[in-house]
């Protein structure tokens, strides 16, 4: 999700340069029409294709007519005053004007500054739904635009296309139901109950969905495109000059100004699906000018994302994985949060994967460094293993197009968390005990002979886990009782899963406790990888900004908050158990520095062992000179005194 926001915001930052420093605008200049004289206003900086007004009546001598023009220009300037009226019917046929049912008729503007950002009209209405869309038919919105003053009917004998045209658009969206799994509450189907014949899955359920909000913007500001280059997502939106009009060479046309459906903030979940008990419904309408840029950006993505959402309903595979879900996600952040919160989010969001990864590398220095057990909680690091298997296999039962990079990632943690238990301890496949369900299991040996402070965080983990079992098993039996009485779930295996994960989510975070319990024993933090702890701890505190910013229900977003009192316990243990680091600690190490310090420690004892071997030959040297004092017969009887 933050690549998907950085790479929109690096989108928009682009082409709001391209816009302002590159950009040609095509407002009106005065020109003079050489045929008749009269004075007229025609859109400026064209190139080589002529104002519409002044289009040649036949194609120069060897000219070939194409019917798909080449490169297209505005028939209007961009900042020409406009009349707009909107109607609605089942059909995508228009009808006169004068026939459509005055509630049918849901806006009727005049004068309608193209290109002024400050114009902004709106109305509000409610209308009778026909029966056809009712019954998953289309509710179609006719568009009727014309410069001010003319003829908008394309039914009336006076209507000239151009200065004026019709576009009609749906207003209603075929989108795929999200799959619901089955579920059951599974003490009341006791005895299981016969099996009920399965609906026919061959194919996503489409409903027909309307929101009562509408966003028509007209897009003045596009200037002379080349038709062959233009995004399908913003080719959908162009209108072509009616008549098939071309300049002298015939590779070339016009284009009215486009008109932008805008459902990007239409939500899925503030849709309304259809059906024959849907009598009436409202409609707001706002109408405005929209920069191209921005135009690009929305209709691009709102393509994308809602493509991806069928290719997945089909069951084909999407990129990056996902439902095509991920953009209303974002939508729904960029709606419900103060954009200056917002801002921050993004900025912080960044530091979380900075720090993310800084964690990750110290967390893997520090136990590749390290040489002893001191101050290792091992059942922890079991705990974490099935921890993050329990996620890994909830991911799995709810799978319903999960991506894969998520799956991916969970694998590689626990492959991560597994190599941690090979540092500490031997892993081996062990014969067990006779009468055992099963011949062979794992075991876990010590690495070397354990010294008096390994054996005593040995013994301080036991305890600190005999009482978290009693803490924890108690609250994880509630826990699976409630969820079995009060909640329904496809099987038991995956309430099994469910009740987990569930414990998991709430109570994972007391996997510190032995640790913490361990340092107060042991009235020490030397031994703690405190580069790492400090950026998993600081990206808690990021944590607890995005309980802000996200959606989620009052007690998962306490909870969020839970790893913060871990984290100021060990911030006292830090202040309590201070380490030197110019010295080598009671553990033989270093902090997070082991290296430095025990090659430090190597020099210092090279040095105390130099020093002991010249005492020595001093006192031979001594003893030597006073038995040379011996003479005669007593010299052969002379001993070195003691």
């Amino acid at each position: 999700m933050n690549k998907v926001i950085m790479g929109i915001a690096f989108y928009f930052g682009l082409n709001i340069f391209l816009s302002f420093y590159m950009a040609k605008d095509q407002t009106g200049v005065v020109t003079t029409n050489p045929e008749t004289g009269e004075t007229i206003v025609v859109p400026g900086n064209m190139g080589k294709i002529p104002p519409y007004q002044l289009r040649p009546k036949h194609l120069d001598e060897g000219a070939t007519y194409r019917h798909i023009p080449k490169t297209i220009a505005p028939i209007w300037p961009q900042d020409s005053y406009v009349d707009v009226v909107v109607t609605i019917s089942p059909s995508p046929n228009p009808v006169p004007l004068a026939q459509v049912p005055a509630e049918y008729v849901v806006l009727n503007e005049s004068r309608f500054h193209m290109n002024n950002k400050t114009d902004k009209r709106s109305v509000d209405t409610t209308f009778t739904v026909p029966e056809p869309v009712r019954n998953n038919g289309t509710l179609w919105g006719h568009f009727y635009i014309g410069l001010s003053g003319s003829v908008l009917d394309p039914y009336q004998p006076d209507f000239d296309p151009g200065r004026a045209y019709h576009v009609a658009h749906p207003l209603t969206q075929y989108l795929p139901k999200k799959k619901v799994a089955k579920t059951r509450n599974l003490l009341e189907d006791l005895p299981a109950p016969a099996e009920e014949p399965e609906e026919d899955t061959s194919g996503p359920v489409i409903a027909s969905y309307y929101h009562q909000n509408a966003s028509f913007s007209l897009v003045p500001g596009l200037g002379v495109k080349d038709l062959d280059t233009v995004h399908p997502a913003l080719k959908r939106f162009l209108r072509l000059e009616a008549t098939g009009a071309r300049d002298g060479s015939g590779q070339n046309g016009w284009y009215y100004p486009t008109l932008f459906v805008n459902t990007f903030w239409q939500l899925k979940s503030q849709m309304t699906v259809l059906n024959d008990t849907v009598k009436e419904l409202p409609l707001h309408i706002d109408l405005d000018n929209m920069p191209g840029w921005k135009f690009y950006a929305m209709a691009a993505v709102e393509q994308n994302s809602k493509e991806n959402a069928r290719q997945a309903a089909l069951g084909n595979p999407v990129p990056g994985g996902g439902d095509g879900s991920e953009i209303e996600m974002i939508k729904e952040i960029f709606i419900d949060t103060n954009p200056i919160l917002l801002g921050i989010t993004a900025v912080v969001s960044v530091a979380h994967m900075i720090l993310e990864t800084l964690a990750f590398g110290s967390d893997i220095a520090h136990y590749r460094k390290k040489k002893d057990n001191v101050g290792i909680s091992v059942r922890s690091i079991l705990a974490n293993v099935f921890m993050q298997t329990v996620i890994f296999l909830y991911l799995l039962d709810n799978s319903q197009n999960t991506s894969w990079m998520i799956l991916g990632s969970q694998v590689v943690g626990i492959v991560i968390e597994f190599w941690k238990i090979t540092t500490v301890v031997n892993v081996r496949f062990r014969e067990t005990p006779p009468g055992s369900l099963l011949p062979y299991w794992f075991v876990f040996e010590d690495k070397h002979k354990l010294t008096e402070t390994e054996e005593k965080t040995k013994e301080y983990d036991e305890i600190a886990f005999k009482y978290m079992y009693i803490l924890a098993v108690p609250l994880l039996i509630a826990y699976g009782i409630y969820s079995l009485v009060y909640e329904s779930h496809k099987s038991w295996y995956s309430f099994v899963i469910t009740t987990l994960v569930g414990s998991v989510y709430t109570y994972g975070f007391l996997m510190m406790v032995p640790s913490l319990y361990i340092n107060y024993r042991l009235k020490s933090v030397a031994h703690m990888p405190a580069k790492a702890m400090m950026y998993k701890f600081l990206n808690t505190f990021i944590d607890d900004l995005f309980a802000f910013t996200i959606k989620m229900p009052f007690l998962h977003r306490l909870a969020t908050f839970r790893d913060d009192i871990i984290f100021f316990i060990y911030l006292y243990q830090r202040w309590a158990y201070r380490v030197d680091y110019t010295r080598v600690n009671e553990f033989g190490q270093g902090g997070d520095d082991d290296e430095p310090v025990t090659e430090k420690k190597k020099v210092e004892g090279d040095k105390d062992k130099a020093a002991e071997i010249q005492e020595a030959a001093v006192q031979d040297a001594v003893g030597e000179k006073e038995g040379a004092t011996a003479t005669g017969a007593d010299a052969g009887q002379v001993t070195k005194r003691k």
